[in-house]
């Protein structure tokens, strides 16, 4: 064999796993994101933009908190590269006993956290939304409710924590298939919750619903790990050095993951000050403009860092930048026409999407006006999930977390001066622009950090974003020409408006010579080349 075929053939071979990793990842995403959609509809239809589910939602966030930065510090910096240095250096026994001792850990913190959040949930809930019910003279009946819900959210917290480690655990072995369909059934318990158990408990059956696709969430993950090896050991192992490590990297992990759940306690604070229903619009808004996030930056981020993980094991920098800067440019190609796609449209998306049921024109317009300057966050968002990763495979957590802790000062600050004159714009517009300021930070730290040059990505990027704008500016036209008057018109804008600015995006992007899009499109070609698997 020549000299190079092997590194050409392992190259080609890595390639072509990380196209499968993504494409697993992307399904799981993909079918989230479309339950998820589901979801937001059953629940827009059921319930609207009342007053009531501004309560559920506030009651989401203390939950939501726990968990994110316990179980979510551990998995995504802290655990994963400690847990394949593991496998690589000491084998199988020695790194699934590291995971036995973390997810002990991890499930008795957040235990304590949610015992304490039950206690003093009637003092946490008016902290976080002093303006709910007040315009409607309903303050002490949803903050009630508020309280009430978060109790039984909190069972959720301590399911996801366990969870959330098994989903480290199979990510770590390069297992991305049942981690994926859990977020699936998380959802569908959610949809249970609002289709039946709403009908008898009304906004409680929501909550009962969130702790049953938690239960779900978890269960689906148990017989993967049981495959891949562990055997849970009760064991803490406090002191031990890998257990130390995963502790140390966590440490400045919590505080970032705490930061950006701040960042919606900001706006939930002041969104609450704004008036009745504003909390939920803007949770709709946000669902909606996560979609593109969720499926391109999130997807292709989560699917390489196990990889990135093992690249830095290796000590094999280079690779790990040149890793970084392909997923980047692939992100930014999917990412930049989703966003601008989502902003253009966003009117006849929300109408076509929500408008049914309890659901009134009103409430549309409301969520249309955030989901447009949430867009605006979309594009730094999925640059923030590759490059965060980037420094969390070299071992760095402080980094990310110092720029995640200045981004919700930024949101704090602009949330402050904008939400009484422009409202929930005003409240989505701050958190994009602080999404802007932290990934630039990372952007050019992160390479400060490796001594990339950065020319050939930021080259491929102008044009994609030259492309996009082609795209946008079409669409404008596309939605004065087109009406929204009817939730049937409204779906026809969508719908012309989706083949539309794809078909421009794609010859912009073939004018302008996009390297990502000869790709892409070549491997669809060779994947219908080969055609279905046989069997």
């Amino acid at each position: 064999m020549a000299p190079g075929a092997e590194g050409r053939r392992t190259a080609r071979s890595a390639g072509g796993g990380l196209a499968l990793a993504a494409a697993i990842v992307a399904f799981g995403f993909v079918g989230s994101r479309l339950l998820g959609i589901v979801r937001t509809i059953v629940i827009a239809n059921a319930f609207g933009a009342s007053p009531e589910l501004d309560a559920y939602n506030v009651a989401f966030r203390i939950p939501d908190l726990i968990f994110q930065v316990l179980a979510g510090a551990t998995l995504g910096s802290a655990f994963i590269p400690v847990f394949a240095r593991k496998f690589e250096r000491e084998g199988a026994a020695e790194a699934w006993l590291l995971a036995s001792r973390v997810l002990n850990l991890v499930v008795l913190a957040t235990a304590a956290l949610c015992a304490a959040a039950f206690v003093l949930a009637p003092l946490l809930v008016p902290a976080i939304a002093p303006g709910l019910g007040d315009d409607i003279g309903r303050s002490e009946e949803l903050t009630g409710t508020a309280v009430e819900l978060t109790r039984v959210m909190l069972v959720s917290t301590l399911l996801f924590a366990a969870s959330g480690m098994l989903t480290g655990m199979l990510n770590g072995r390069e297992r991305f298939f049942l981690p994926a369909l859990a977020p699936m059934l998380y959802n569908l318990g959610i949809i249970l919750g609002a289709v039946v158990f709403a009908d008898r408990w009304g906004v409680n059956g929501l909550a009962f619903g969130v702790v049953l696709g938690a239960a779900m969430h978890l269960g689906i993950q148990v017989p993967g790990v049981i495959a891949e090896g562990f055997r849970y050991r009760p064991s803490l192992g406090w002191g031990e050095p890998g257990v130390m490590e995963v502790a140390r990297l966590m440490a400045p992990r919590v505080v970032g993951l705490a930061a950006a759940q701040v960042n919606f306690v900001v706006t939930g604070f002041f969104a609450s000050k704004v008036g009745a229903s504003a909390i939920s619009n803007m949770t709709y808004a946000w669902l909606l403009a996560g979609l593109p996030l969720a499926l391109f930056g999130m997807a292709l981020s989560t699917a390489v860092f196990p990889r990135l993980a093992g690249q830095v094991a290796r000590e094999e920098l280079d690779g790990l930048n040149r890793t970084v800067s392909r997923v980047l440019r692939l992100i930014m190609f999917l990412t930049v026409p989703a966003a601008l796609g989502l902003a253009m449209l966003r009117e006849p998306a929300a109408i076509t999407l929500l408008e049914r049921g309890a659901f009134t024109r009103a409430d549309s317009l409301m969520t249309a006006a955030a989901l447009g300057w949430y867009c605006l966050g979309i594009v730094p968002q999925a640059g923030i999930e590759i490059h965060s990763r980037g420094f969390y495979a070299l071992g760095d957590t402080r980094t990310p977390v110092t720029l995640a802790v200045l981004a919700v000062g930024v949101n704090l600050l602009l949330g402050a001066l904008l939400w009484e004159p422009f409202g929930v714009s005003g409240l989505a517009f701050a958190v994009g622009a602080a999404s802007w300021a932290e990934w630039l930070g990372l952007y050019a730290l992160f390479l400060r950090r490796t001594g990339w040059n950065p020319a050939e990505e930021l080259s491929a990027m102008a044009r994609v974003a030259l492309a996009g704008a082609l795209m946008a500016a079409v669409l404008a036209v596309a939605t004065v020409l087109l009406d929204s008057e009817t939730r049937a018109h409204a779906a026809v804008t969508a719908a012309a408006g989706v083949a539309a600015g794809a078909l421009c995006y794609g010859a912009a992007c073939l004018a302008l010579r996009v390297p990502e899009l000869e790709d892409v499109t070549s491997r669809l070609a060779a994947r219908l080349r080969r055609g279905p698997a046989p069997g």
